[in-house]
């Protein structure tokens, strides 16, 4: 009997998440969307860490995604995009940490379009996953549904219906952001959403084929328009704007821009005494990542920094409430 019970419970489950209708495209009544000159928006990102993706995962012979770079994160929608390829990611830091306030807290815009070529109610549309940190370590990602139907891959150029779509960035057409609330992961263990410092995009890789295929929280495919074999593929990250920020943060009165971080010998080879220096500041961490995110070495500030495998790092130091970030390729 209580076999029975349960297996009714799971297939109630599995219908009630089928028939699950979630808000509507920009437009729609109902719908979330929140325009880029909404008054809601109090700041934009100011950094970002690019790690590209494949342009095709099926086809690496084509290269990685090259539209856009780093400079194009900062600042309002519409200044540009950058392409994340097929599950590439981008790290997104801000002037002020964001924080859990009411109702949605930030928003990730992407350059999604309706036109005539499309089925009526869909748009084009390319998802990634979202992750917030409050210290660039941990990552904690929001909880997506994705309810494509997964029988028939979407191709290159068909569209998504909205509706089917939950905590997935990329959901609303462009000059419209995706908006998510911090609220979800209140009293989460290692993450204060009050200090949100980090927000991770990841482009999800829109392929139905297991060995390619990413799934939402729920263990779905989600399936988005694939391949897309171009210099410009996978998510097209264009804004993270924000809603919520935390505002008693002592901040320095240094403004946050790389040249004020000096980093040398760059390019350096490897086991170089690599040293950092920011005027003012004498005692701070050094955090090292790869192009994945990855921290692979902390050392402080008057401590020279050597690393041991040739590639590209990222280099940053978070004191005060002032986040400075430094590219360096290691040969």
């Amino acid at each position: 009997m209580k076999k029975t019970l349960f297996t009714t419970w799971v297939l109630c489950l599995l219908l009630l998440q089928t028939q699950a209708q979630f808000a509507p495209q920009a437009g729609v009544i109902g719908t979330t969307a929140m325009h880029k000159d909404s008054s809601a928006f109090i700041a934009w990102a100011k950094s970002g860490i690019i790690s590209r993706g494949w342009q095709d995962v099926s086809d690496t012979t084509l290269g990685k995604a090259q539209v856009g770079d780093e400079t194009y994160i900062p600042g309002p929608a519409g200044n540009g995009i950058v392409s994340l390829g097929d599950g590439g990611a981008a790290i997104i830091t801000f002037e002020k940490p964001i924080k859990n306030g009411a109702g949605f807290d930030f928003a990730v815009f992407e350059n999604g379009f309706i036109d005539q070529t499309l089925k009526p109610g869909t748009a084009f549309l390319e998802l990634a996953f979202v992750e917030v940190s409050s210290d660039g370590i941990n990552y904690f990602r929001f909880p997506s549904t994705c309810l494509n139907d997964t029988t028939t891959q979407i191709d290159t150029y068909e569209g998504i219906d909205a509706t089917k779509l939950n905590n997935l960035a990329g959901k609303y057409i462009a000059n419209y952001g995706t908006p998510f609330d911090l609220e979800e992961f209140k009293n989460t263990p290692g993450l204060d959403v009050m200090n949100i410092t980090h927000v991770k995009i990841i482009d999800v890789v829109g392929s139905i084929t297991n060995k390619f295929t990413t799934r939402d929280n729920y263990g779905n495919k989600v399936n988005d328009p694939w391949p897309t074999p171009f210099s410009q593929s996978g998510f097209d990250l264009d804004a993270v704007g924000v809603i919520h920020q935390n505002n008693n943060v002592g901040l320095t009165e240094i403004v946050t821009k790389q040249h004020q971080m000096n980093v040398y010998p760059n390019p350096a080879s490897t086991q170089t005494n690599i040293k950092v220096n920011i005027d003012g500041i004498n005692d701070a961490m050094v955090n090292v990542y790869t192009q994945l995110g990855k921290l692979v070495k902390t050392s402080n500030i008057n401590t020279p920094i050597n690393l041991d495998e040739s590639g590209v790092y990222y280099l940053q130091v978070n004191t005060n409430g002032t986040i400075y970030t430094q590219k360096i390729t290691v040969f």
